[in-house]
């Protein structure tokens, strides 16, 4: 299976950030997308999950040969797409435990039922995996949880749901060097070829952790260059400034 974005355009409020978004993942690879602040990275990550705020302007998405742009969020996330949100909002009144219960029911297929003595199992064994407390899944979901928190609670969710690609959107964001490993163990232990993931992250440190098989940069709303891990390294040298006088060249060309 394959995550294909092509022509990708996307606005909000009438300012176009997305300008022709080309990018392929298939399962059993991790991609990380570096850029700039500004670029459009978090976009890209809102829009490929739907968020109602953005305007898709032209291109296309696929999850092979489904066009994902035509469904719903709750209807992209059952396919299998999952987003680890920068941000991730506290929600009053819900515990994580029948969040993720309810999300798991919601995954199963022709309407199956859900083996709760088994998914309990798992959960606590994921907990464990993730050196997370067991109460936390009695408490409201993210309320009250720190920064470090949130993104394990967020690593739960994603072994819990076992997505066919996940982005997370600069998950690494925050976080202490004990929390970075833990989530990095979490991505990591997904890999394989059911699994493809699109790590959007500004700096090197959480990619020492996850090694990327290709990684893309963005600037100005487009990919301006794709490449091997030795990318992040050149990146870290050299910054991004190199790429947007290249980008912004090969701009005034067209």
């Amino acid at each position: 299976m394959e995550l294909r974005i092509h022509g990708l355009h996307a606005s909000i409020e009438g300012k176009e950030i997305l300008k022709g978004i080309d990018l392929t993942l298939p399962q059993g690879e991790i991609h990380a997308l570096m850029g700039p602040n500004g670029s459009g990275k978090s976009t890209l990550a809102n829009v490929l999950m739907g968020h109602p705020s953005y305007e898709v302007t032209g291109g296309e998405v696929y999850m092979d040969d489904i066009d994902i742009l035509s469904l719903e969020p709750y209807q992209r996330a059952r396919l299998g797409l999952f987003l680890a949100f920068q941000y991730p909002v506290e929600i009053p009144g819900l515990t994580a435990g029948k969040f993720l219960k309810r999300a798991a029911e919601l995954r199963l297929e022709d309407g199956g039922k859900l083996n709760v003595s088994s998914f309990i199992r798992e959960l606590r064994a994921h907990m464990d995996f993730l050196e997370m407390d067991h109460q936390f899944i009695n408490r409201y979901l993210n309320e009250g949880f720190s920064g470090g928190e949130k993104k394990r609670m967020e690593m739960l969710q994603m072994l819990a749901l076992q997505p066919a690609f996940a982005v997370l959107d600069e998950t690494d964001s925050g976080l202490d060097i004990d929390a970075l490993k833990i989530v990095s163990k979490g991505v990591n232990s997904l890999k394989g070829p059911g699994f493809g993931a699109l790590i959007i992250t500004h700096y090197q440190r959480i990619l020492n952790y996850i090694r990327p098989d290709r990684v893309h940069v963005m600037v100005g709303g487009r990919i301006v260059r794709s490449g091997g891990p030795e990318l992040v390294e050149r990146l870290e040298k050299d910054g991004y400034d190199w790429l947007k006088s290249q980008a912004a060249a090969e701009h005034a060309k067209v």
